[in-house]
Parts: C-alpha cells; sequence; structure tokens
C-alpha cells in the first residue's frame, strides 16, 4: 500500500502538470523514490501518472533513473499492456547512460516483446531500435536480424506490416548509424509492394532517401 505522500497527493490531482512534478523530482532527488513507490498505488491515476513522470525524466534526466535500471526492467514483464509500453521507453532512453552494458544482458527479453501479445509493444521495440543501435553499435546485426524475423511473430499479417513500417521508420531516421546498410536496403525494397498502403509509402520514402 502506497503512503499518501505528497507526491502520491499531487499524482491524484486531476489537473496535475507532469512536468512541473518532474521538474520538483530533480530538485528534490528524494521524490524520485515516491514515484517509484507510486507506481504500485492502487490509483490507478496515480500509477499511471507517476510513470509518465518518469519516462518524461529518462528523456533529459537519464543518468537520475539509471540506478534504477532493474526496476524499469521488471516493467517488461508486467501483466499491464501500458506498463510494458512504458518499461519499452524508459530503458531505451536508459541505454543513453549505460555506462555498464546492462542492456546486453536484458537484450533476449527486450527483443522477445516483438512477439508480445500486444502488437503496440511490438511496434513500440521495432521503432525504438535505431536508438539502440545507435548506442550499441557491436549489437546491430543481433538487432537487424529480429526486425528481419518480424515474419515469424505470432502477429497478424496486418499487424506485422504495422510493425515492419515501424522497423523502416526507425532505420530510416538512424540508417547512418548502421553498417550493414545493403541488407538494410534489401529489407526494404522487399516492402515496396507492401499490401499496407503506409508501411509502402514509409518504404518508398526510405529507398528515395537512401538506395544512391
Amino acid at each position: 500500500m502506497v503512503k499518501n505522500t505528497s507526491m502520491s497527493s499531487d499524482l491524484n490531482n486531476i489537473n496535475v502538470d507532469i512536468e512541473n512534478i518532474a521538474k520538483k523530482a530533480i530538485r528534490n532527488k528524494k521524490l524520485l523514490t515516491e514515484l517509484l513507490d507510486s507506481t504500485s498505488s492502487e490509483k490507478a491515476s496515480v500509477k499511471y501518472k507517476s510513470l509518465k513522470v518518469l519516462k518524461l525524466l529518462s528523456q533529459d534526466q537519464s543518468e537520475m533513473l539509471y540506478k534504477e535500471w532493474d526496476f524499469f526492467v521488471k516493467l517488461l514483464d508486467n501483466n499491464n499492456t501500458f506498463l510494458r509500453a512504458i518499461g519499452v521507453k524508459i530503458i531505451t532512453n536508459l541505454v543513453r547512460v549505460d555506462t555498464e552494458n546492462k542492456f546486453d544482458i536484458i537484450f533476449d527479453k527486450y527483443y522477445n516483446l516483438l512477439n508480445d501479445k500486444s502488437m503496440i509493444n511490438a511496434a513500440n521495440v521495432a521503432e525504438n531500435s535505431g536508438i539502440i543501435a545507435k548506442e550499441k553499435p557491436y549489437l546491430q546485426k543481433k538487432i537487424i536480424n529480429k526486425l528481419f524475423d518480424i515474419d515469424k511473430t505470432h502477429h497478424s499479417s496486418e499487424c506485422k506490416n504495422i510493425i515492419k513500417g515501424k522497423a523502416i521508420q526507425s532505420f530510416y531516421e538512424h540508417f547512418n548509424e548502421f553498417k550493414d546498410k545493403e541488407k538494410i536496403i534489401q529489407f526494404v525494397i522487399n516492402e515496396l509492394k507492401n499490401s499496407r498502403s503506409a508501411t509502402r509509402k514509409k518504404a518508398e520514402i526510405f529507398i528515395k532517401k537512401w538506395n544512391k
């Protein structure tokens, strides 16, 4: 049971300013513990708002959250789709400061989410893979292989096409970071006939820019 702290009270306010809460946590590091505790609140509003604050902090205050790495890794196993999604984004942001190479240990856990029961989390992993590849170039081959195997996941054909579109977008935004450019280009070329128009369009834009 989460104690009724000032932080949880603030988060329970329907008009709470998430950015303002994040600024308070930056100024007072003790509030980070309250935020982490609030993710276990029985009140959904408090739980989800605290996670939103933590996600916001992970963008610009990665060092501040890195010591809580294991806490966020546990979110990847949570039964709640939203919590797993938050976990994916926070872990991705923390990879930027992963000086101890902790991501290497959870690589399979992270990329197993491509086969998550929720297409949303699979798409999130594909979308964020460019960031991982940029920060962990020695993992690029493994990352590419995982994305190339999207067709092997349990998702429906339409969902697979959406996930592929996210992968293509990620490749597009971080293409200069990748070494195996020819393999990526061939992957995208194969999607020029994708049945989903949005994914097909992403492939066309990618090829126009990068296949020179």
